[in-house]
C-alpha cells in the first residue's frame, strides 16, 4: 500500500507555489494570504508555520494562532493532525472551509479534545462590487487617539461572540495591542455618538484581492434600527473603492445577521466551520 508522505514544513524558496495555491481560493484562504504576501514563509514573521502535502502542494495548511486547512484530500489532512498532535495544540481555534476543517477536527479530537464550542455551518459571503444599500457616511476610520473609546465596544463585541472575554490573563494588555494595531492601519471603523461607539466593525485580514470584515458590533441599545446595515455598507464601499472584494463568515444560526448581509448585497459562496479552545 503506497503512504502519503508527512506534512513538511515549507519555507521561502516555495514562495510562489504557495501564493499561486492561496489565489487559486482567494477568499477562503484571506487570512494566510494576507499574512503571506507582506511576511513571506518565514515562521518569525509569518506568525506561523506553512505545511505542504505532496510536490505540487496538493495539501496546504497554516499553523499559528489558528489552525487553517487550505486545501487536500483526507490523507493530507491526516498528515497535517499527526503534525499537530506531535507539536502539541496551541491554537485558539481552527478555522476554515467546513469541509476541511470538520475532516481535520476528527483526526485531532481524541487527543485535542473537549473543544470549548464546535461552529459546524458558518456561511462564507461575498460582495463583489459597491454595496447594495447606502453606506452611513458616519462610519469613519477610528484614530489612534480614540483606542480607549473604542476598546471598550471591542470587548463587547469578543464576548457577545466568542462567549469569553478576550483581556485574558494579562489584563488586557495583548488583546489592546491587537486591537491598537488594527486602528494604527486604518482598518478599524466606527460610529460615534456622543463620543460613545454605537457602531463598529474592522477589516481583520486585507490581501490584494480580497478583505474579510470581521468583528460587527452595535450597541444594545441602538439594535434594530439599522446602524448594522448601512455600517457594514460603509466598510464594504471602503473595500471596493481600494479594489477588493468583501467577504465575511457568519454563524448559520444567526439568521438576523445573514439576512442584513444579504440585504447588503453579499452572497454565500460555501460554508466555514470553526473549533474553539
Amino acid at each position: 500500500m503506497l503512504r502519503v508522505a508527512g506534512a513538511r514544513l515549507l519555507d521561502d524558496r516555495d514562495r510562489g507555489g504557495v501564493r499561486a495555491a492561496l489565489e487559486a481560493d482567494p477568499v477562503a484562504a484571506c487570512m494566510v494570504a494576507a499574512r503571506v504576501e507582506v511576511a513571506g514563509l518565514d515562521p518569525w514573521r509569518l506568525g506561523g508555520e506553512i505545511w505542504a502535502v505532496g510536490s505540487r502542494l496538493d495539501g496546504l495548511c497554516f499553523s499559528g494562532a489558528n489552525l487553517v486547512p487550505l486545501r487536500g484530500q483526507r490523507s493530507a489532512l491526516r498528515s497535517f493532525a499527526d503534525r499537530a498532535r506531535r507539536q502539541g495544540r496551541s491554537c485558539s481555534s481552527l478555522v476554515g472551509r467546513a469541509e476541511l476543517v470538520l475532516p481535520l477536527w476528527n483526526e485531532l479530537a481524541p487527543m485535542w479534545a473537549p473543544a470549548r464550542e464546535v461552529r459546524p455551518d458558518q456561511p462564507l459571503m461575498v460582495l463583489a462590487g459597491p454595496p447594495a444599500v447606502t453606506p452611513d457616511p458616519a462610519v469613519r476610520a477610528v484614530r489612534p487617539g480614540e483606542l480607549d473609546r473604542y476598546l471598550p465596544a471591542a470587548i463587547a463585541m469578543f464576548t457577545e461572540e466568542v462567549g469569553i472575554d478576550p483581556r485574558g490573563s494579562d489584563g488586557g494588555a495583548g488583546y489592546r495591542s491587537r486591537v491598537g494595531e488594527l486602528v494604527s492601519v486604518g482598518r478599524a471603523f466606527a460610529r460615534f455618538e456622543d463620543g460613545e461607539v454605537v457602531f463598529k466593525a474592522e477589516i481583520g485580514a486585507l490581501s490584494s484581492q480580497v478583505g474579510q470584515i470581521q468583528g460587527v458590533w452595535v450597541h444594545p441599545e441602538r439594535r434594530g434600527r439599522g446602524l448594522g446595515t448601512a455600517g457594514t455598507a460603509a466598510v464594504a464601499e471602503r473595500l471596493a473603492a481600494l479594489g477588493r472584494v468583501s467577504s465575511l463568515y457568519v454563524n448559520g444560526y444567526n439568521h438576523v445577521a445573514r439576512a442584513v448581509y444579504e440585504r447588503i448585497g453579499f452572497t454565500q459562496i460555501g460554508s466555514f466551520a470553526t473549533v474553539l479552545f
